[in-house]
């Protein structure tokens, strides 16, 4: 059976961790981070995946340091405005999933500008989770059925997974084949909960911003030899 890949998610873990070995501040972890990033994208587009998801921002995230916060957001705004010529180049969509409406004004009006500069993009896209949580996501999937339900245009029994899905904030998107956790922890932290339910696992000890274009690899050969049968029996 072929492990053809099309989406590969990433919980980038690690930053703090980094800074903190060596004496720094976190704020420098996070910035030494944004490098690994650009590489995971360039690894992305190289694969031609269609798409990839990077955790950047968690809901719980907001209750972090004020200071550390503003940091994140004022990053984002930097990292968004260097990196549109890439994206264009690389003919790459970006798109947010999450409640932006929770961020502030600036980094929310360039995200968006962001989005509305690549959309007709055409090669693989890019998903931000950004003030994104699991849990919030399939709640606000559930309160939307359940209005149309209200309404009139949808009967229960109408309701399956695949109806479930096409109301999730990645509509339309294959579930990640493959999600990469950085930093050595084993938890899905509360990303893509639906989406990853038969998503192949590769952590590794590697803090975010040491994971190379070469650790990429190693997840990627990882799951080559990972045999996918979702709950079924192969070879048999």
């Amino acid at each position: 059976m072929t492990n053809q890949l099309k989406h590969i998610a990433i919980i980038m873990d690690g930053n703090g961790r980094w800074a903190r070995k060596r004496g720094f501040e976190r704020f420098l972890g996070h910035r030494k981070g944004t490098e690994s990033t650009i590489d995971a994208v360039e690894v992305g587009v190289n694969l031609k995946l269609e798409h990839m998801t990077l955790y950047v921002f968690s809901s719980e995230n907001w209750g972090r340091p004020t200071k550390e916060v503003d940091y994140l957001m004022n990053l984002l705004i930097e990292m968004v405005y260097k990196e549109i010529p890439d994206l264009m180049e690389k003919n790459v969509k970006l798109v947010v999933i999450g409640n932006m409406d929770r961020l502030p004004e600036k980094p929310r009006e360039n995200l968006q500008m962001a989005i509305d500069k690549t959309a007709n993009n055409t090669g693989m896209q890019l998903n931000l989770a950004i003030s994104y949580g699991g849990r919030q996501e399939i709640v606000e999937a559930a309160r939307a059925l359940a209005a149309q339900v209200a309404i009139g245009t949808l009967k229960v029994e109408e309701i399956d997974e695949n109806l479930f899905a096409k109301n999730l904030y990645l509509k339309g998107a294959p579930d990640p084949d493959l999600v990469i956790r950085t930093g050595g922890e084993f938890r899905l932290s509360n990303y893509l909960l639906w989406q990853a339910a038969y998503s192949e696992f590769y952590v590794t000890d590697t803090l975010w911003p040491d994971f190379t274009k070469e650790e990429f690899m190693k997840a990627i050969e990882f799951y080559k030899t990972r045999e996918r049968r979702f709950g079924k029996v192969l070879n048999e």
